[in-house]
């Protein structure tokens, strides 16, 4: 008889969190779906640079066909997107078909973006979700970048250098007034970094993102491979 009642007890109890936790995220999606991939509603944006040497010894790794970025002059922090977040996740795709991007935009873009592939993508991903004509948001991606000043050392790196994120998160603060640890997180891989990504506000000034920020590296090293041709 004891056992019996348990069981039911525990069946019960099982029934009851399987609802409370059904009931958590349907309330989570209604707060979400009330602007969710709605063009122009979101907190904040992300701008990640990529560290290209990194990305080419990955994609030759992959045995992939060679990358635009990855043949011809030498790259080292390239822009991988300016991407719309909201303070928790972020939207994607908020146009489907996405508005037709003009070739003179890519054009434009090719010395902060090395690849027609890439800018295609990010417009389809993200650009559509700022809320911008396509000739605006490549132009903020400019400005955006433009407000980043890379440190000294990582210019011209022509040997592989070994750095701790935090190494590298504390150059870039130092060369950045305005900037904090709040504002900027390190990714990586395996073994290499991969990109520094920034947060910033509709206005482009620095701003705290603390889930960006927890999925930073959280590797003691990491490489950076040196500049292809450097």
């Amino acid at each position: 008889m004891f056992h019996s009642r348990l069981h039911s007890f525990s069946r019960l109890m099982i029934s009851l969190t399987l609802a409370a936790g059904l009931a958590a995220l349907a309330d989570g999606a209604k707060a979400q779906d009330k602007r969710q991939n709605t063009p122009g509603e979101f907190d904040f944006y992300v701008l990640s640079l990529s560290w290209s040497p990194s990305f080419c010894e990955e994609a030759a790794e992959r045995g992939g066909r060679s990358q635009t970025q990855c043949s011809g002059r030498p790259y080292a922090f390239v822009v991988h997107g300016l991407w719309p977040q909201y303070e928790s996740g972020f939207p994607e795709y908020c146009q489907r078909p996405s508005p037709r991007l003009n070739r003179s935009i890519v054009s434009s873009m090719l010395d902060l973006m090395p690849a027609p592939g890439l800018i295609f993508n990010e417009w389809d991903k993200h650009g559509t979700c700022s809320g911008l004509a396509d000739r605006s948001y490549f132009e903020t991606i400019r400005k955006a970048r433009a407000a980043i000043k890379i440190p000294a050392e990582y210019l011209d790196l022509s040997q592989a250098k070994t750095v701790a994120p935090a190494e590298v998160e504390e150059a870039f603060i130092k060369a950045n007034p305005g900037l904090s640890n709040a504002a900027v997180s390190i990714t990586c891989n395996r073994t290499r970094l991969s990109e520094v990504r920034f947060c910033l506000s509709k206005d482009l000034q620095f701003r705290a993102c603390e889930e960006i920020d927890r999925r930073a590296c959280r590797r003691d090293q990491v490489t950076m491979p040196p500049i292809r041709g450097g």
